[in-house]
């Protein structure tokens, strides 16, 4: 898939925060393996939601209030592309940085790999404290998902 070992050590080395805190590489895992398995019914595109699940959160400043984090992925993605660490598609490349611009602020996309994207982070809201709310989900799969919580 688009995770290489080379992308993760960069991840890694450019992550300001705990690698093991509430927005580091295990939240990231879950958030994978969530979105596989949305993915899986919701025909969203693997790659994007791989690539998202890890890079979503890797630009916050802190563990708290960080508004400008997706957007900062977001930009941060474009270097990573440039610098060869992964390959998408053009469209690919634009889902990806719409779904980590808008993951904290918007509720719901037309795209269905964004708003799987979305949804797989909003499932691991339980890690701080938070259960899910199935309003809140942007697919009818994550929902159900969370309604299953």
């Amino acid at each position: 898939m688009a995770l290489s070992k080379e992308l993760i050590a960069r991840l890694r080395k450019d992550f300001c925060l705990d690698w093991h805190g509430d927005h580091g590489a295990s939240h990231w895992a879950r958030v994978k393996q969530n979105g596989l398995l949305l993915a899986q019914e919701t025909n969203a595109d693997f790659e994007v939601v791989e690539l998202f699940a890890f890079v979503h959160d890797s630009c916050r400043v802190n563990e708290w209030e960080d508004p400008d984090h997706g957007p900062r992925a977001a930009e941060y993605v474009e270097r990573l592309r440039f610098e060869k660490l992964f390959t998408l598609g053009d469209g690919q490349f634009r889902q990806l940085q719409r779904a980590c611009s808008g993951h904290t602020h918007e509720t719901t996309n037309a795209d269905i790999t964004i708003a799987t994207c979305w949804d797989a982070d909003r499932l691991d809201l339980p890690r701080v404290g938070i259960t899910p709310d199935p309003r809140y989900m942007a697919t009818d799969v994550g929902a159900k998902m969370a309604r299953e919580k």
